[in-house]
């Protein structure tokens, strides 16, 4: 009786938004019935709540880790599509929630007390990196932990939406239907040009991941290469990439924290690594970047930031980031721009060029959740339906975040030193009318 009880609520409750709401989904109850949420639902495309604990649970603790529990462990899930395709019109339309508040109040209770009073789904403890994930009594030794936590899922994982290049940091669009193997190439050689990359130099590639960038420096710069990670995944696959391709005596990696580099580069770079180090880590990051950086030398930075805000406050307050650090990044911060630019200047560089890349992050990150999607199948057979989910999360929810502009991230161009002239020409006429920049952004010809 409490089972019939509880399916005519749910119902009921259906019924209310597809009148009020009119969503372009429906929902698939635990009983396999499946009720539409508007008048003209997307085909197939349905959320599934296996069973009305997930309900109660939710009433009883509406948190957003709560939610990404529930879906990890398959209490709620999407059929008939992806998160994106699910989520992305209630984050982008505004009039949903101005719709869900026409709902009349009594309505809404009515329909409801059957889940209040009935007992809630609990979901067990997920794949998570536990106690201080949000490295705030970071300790030597602890980056490591950090970085294999995220990074050693497993190559073979990755490779399923990352591009050929496994490039995991922001492609470059030259045309915003350009693929994301075009764009990620063009990432590659943006970086090179920005850096001004001549024939023996020397390049370090801190947070060098797969070894992309010093590969592509090697072999179109002619540069000799040095990388350093703490993951032994990307280590192992970016020793046999170097090895394929016959430049291992000019490639250099590294299993080390970068602060135990000694020597000085002509050259050095650091993509998607600044996000790692936490805010409190700054400005020996940089103070350590300038001790690494012959002078005249240029550098680098690209990092994912914030806004900024009228008080400096730690940005892990907020729950979608308390969530990636429990999840997917642990020790992970944000800072904002005009933070990061005031810490380069104070450790000795001179900013010569700051770019904002934030949309082309929103396309990255949709296009890695799309191909994840695609590749599900293989994913869960590979790390299991949990980590899946959370990963699936993860990336719907950073292309979002890149749409609205809650996540920006930017490439700064440095100096080491502010007096007399730099390696940098007097115009930027070279990164941009580059022959490989224009051979990549023409069509391909019929």
């Amino acid at each position: 009786m409490g089972e019939d009880r509880k399916l005519r609520a749910a119902r009921r409750l259906a019924g209310l938004i597809r009148d009020r709401v009119d969503a372009h989904f429906s929902v698939r109850l635990w009983d396999g019935s499946l009720e539409p949420l508007g008048g003209d639902p997307v085909r197939g495309l349905a959320l599934r709540i296996a069973a009305p604990g997930v309900i109660s649970s939710i009433l009883r603790r509406p948190s957003l880790d709560r939610l990404i529990r529930l879906y990890a462990k398959g209490g709620i899930d999407v059929e008939g599509g992806s998160l994106i395709d699910l989520l992305e019109p209630l984050a982008h339309d505004r009039s949903y929630r101005r719709k869900f508040k026409k709902i009349a109040k009594a309505d809404l209770l009515r329909s409801l007390v059957p889940f209040l009073f009935g007992r809630g789904d609990h979901p067990d403890s997920t794949r998570d990196f536990g106690a201080d994930a949000e490295g705030a009594g970071r300790k030597a030794g602890d980056n490591k932990r950090f970085i294999q936590f995220h990074y050693d899922v497993g190559n073979a994982f990755y490779q399923l939406f990352l591009d050929p290049e496994m490039q995991y940091s922001c492609a470059h669009f030259p045309r915003w239907d350009a693929s994301l193997e075009e764009a990620q190439v063009t990432k590659l050689d943006l970086i090179c040009r920005k850096l001004r990359l001549a024939p023996g130099e020397t390049l370090l590639d801190i947070g060098c991941g797969w070894g992309g960038l010093l590969c592509h420096a090697v072999r179109e710069y002619g540069v000799t290469g040095h990388g350093v990670t703490l993951s032994e995944e990307q280590l192992a696959f970016a020793r046999a990439k170097v090895e394929r391709l016959g430049i291992a005596d000019r490639v250099t990696l590294h299993l080390k924290d970068y602060r135990e580099m000694e020597g000085a580069f002509d050259k050095i770079s650091s993509v998607g690594m600044y996000e790692h180090i936490g805010l409190a880590n700054i400005p020996d990051y940089f103070r350590t970047v300038r001790r690494l950086l012959a002078p005249g030398g240029l550098f680098l930075n690209h990092a994912i930031s914030r806004g900024a805000k009228r008080r400096r406050r730690r940005f892990a307050s907020r729950p979608e980031q308390r969530a990636l650090q429990k999840y997917i990044f642990p020790g992970g911060e944000l800072d904002d721009i005009g933070h990061t630019l005031a810490e380069m200047e104070i450790a000795g560089f001179e900013v010569q060029d700051v770019e904002a890349l934030r949309q082309h992050y929103q396309i990255t990150t949709r296009s890695w959740a799309e191909r994840l999607h695609a590749h599900r199948a293989e994913a869960e057979a590979l790390v299991g339906a949990e980590t899946y989910r959370l990963w699936a999360a993860y990336l719907a929810g950073c292309s979002f975040a890149f749409q609205r502009g809650s996540a920006r991230i930017h490439q700064t161009l440095a100096s080491r030193s502010p007096k007399g002239f730099t390696a940098v020409p007097p115009t930027r006429f070279d990164i941009y009318r580059n022959p490989v920049a224009r051979a990549l952004s023409e069509p391909p010809s019929s």
